[in-house]
């Protein structure tokens, strides 16, 4: 598949930059990564080139994602073939292994409550003990006004699925904790995103 054939997300490409400067914050420089929900393969290819310590694991549900991603991250000797991973399964692949970070963008609020639960679990029996899991995309957050960009975007979610919205962040932190991931850190982000950091407790 040529690169300009690639399937595209716009967000994506904006997004990868401030979302790489806080990668470089909390992740070690030589570290075994878990990427949920690839989509397109854009941040796994734009990652993975800037730091080839980071060894790089893409999946996504979608079968017919897996193509584009391997495609886009042709060449990159630190990612490895992607895989399809249904997050609400019972169980993970065993074959994914053990990480040192769980990274998962935007696909909450694009998916049934249930996965997030799902993500929590499945990302603690293949992280460390101490190792982490980085979200990204957009909450509701207690307290704070919600920005009316973001308000829209979960009307027009809503109107698409029923099933679909952005999710309070303290709901997303109490399935985190039924897990074992102790919440540990957020960043705010352009265009009224977070990035929310946990820890694999034990």
């Amino acid at each position: 598949m040529k690169h300009d054939e690639l399937p595209f997300s716009a967000a994506a490409h904006r997004n990868k930059g401030p979302i790489l400067d806080v990668l470089r914050r909390v992740l070690p420089s030589a570290t075994t990564v878990l990427e949920v929900a690839c989509g397109t393969g854009q941040h796994a290819a734009h990652f993975a080139a800037a730091h080839p310590g980071w060894d790089w694991q893409p999946t996504d549900g979608d079968e017919a994602a897996l193509p584009g991603i391997a495609s886009r991250c042709a060449g990159l000797p630190n990612v490895r073939p992607p895989m399809r991973l249904d997050v609400v399964a019972l169980t993970w692949p065993p074959v994914l292994g053990c990480f040192d970070a769980v990274y998962c963008a935007n696909m909450l609020h694009v998916s049934p409550w249930a996965t997030c639960a799902a993500l929590m679990r499945g990302s603690a029996s293949h992280l460390a003990a101490g190792r982490l899991l980085v979200l990204y995309g957009p909450f509701i957050v207690e307290g704070e006004p919600t920005a009316h960009s973001n308000r829209a975007f979960a009307a027009a979610l809503r109107a698409r699925n029923p099933g679909w919205g952005l999710r309070r962040l303290p709901d997303v932190m109490g399935e985190a904790r039924a897990a074992g991931m102790v919440f540990e850190q957020r960043f705010d982000m352009p265009a009224n995103n977070l990035i929310v950091v946990f820890r694999r407790s034990g």
